[in-house]
């Protein structure tokens, strides 16, 4: 048992960063992507099968997106509440610019469908190969190029400064 631990200990090490900036670009909120991610790594701690060191990255992957989705539909039954959260802190005038860009393209990254978002940030984002983005959603290696590709186009005509 404490060489499972120790072998979950440095996964968790490795990968939780990368879990977790998946799942905020995924769902777009900090405290989301938090409980994502936790969430992420329960279920590998509980799993009862065996799982290879080469496609470990992969399978935390896939079991975000699946809780993403899974926490999608649930929400989707519930009306949303809105609520104001002001700044109290403002930001440095030279990281203004830089902060707009970024909700810009988190905006533009959030219009995608959720399986154009989640292949372009395995491919992007992740450095994951086209074979196993194909591995993970269940699509052809040739879709998912298509997929990135155009999600990329989007992208860039969503952000272009007109």
């Amino acid at each position: 048992m404490e060489q499972h631990t120790a072998s979950f200990q440095e996964i968790y090490a490795r990968y939780s960063a990368d879990v977790y900036r998946f799942s905020y670009w995924l769902c777009g909120n900090a405290d989301d992507a938090k409980d994502i991610a936790s969430e992420t790594f329960v279920r590998l701690w509980t799993s009862e099968s065996e799982h290879r060191p080469e496609t470990i990255k992969a399978y935390l992957f896939t079991i975000a997106r699946n809780l993403f989705l899974q926490q999608k539909r649930k929400s989707n039954r519930y009306s949303p509440i809105t609520e104001h959260l002001a700044e109290t802190t403002p930001y440095p005038d030279d990281n203004i610019d830089a902060r707009a860009e970024l909700e810009e393209t988190m905006a533009a990254i959030r219009t995608l469908s959720e399986i154009d978002r989640t292949v372009l940030l395995l491919r992007a984002q992740e450095e994951l190969s086209y074979e196993e983005i194909a591995a993970m959603t269940g699509l052809t290696v040739s879709s998912i190029k298509v997929k990135v590709f155009r999600a990329r186009e989007k992208l860039y005509l969503l952000t272009s400064h007109q």
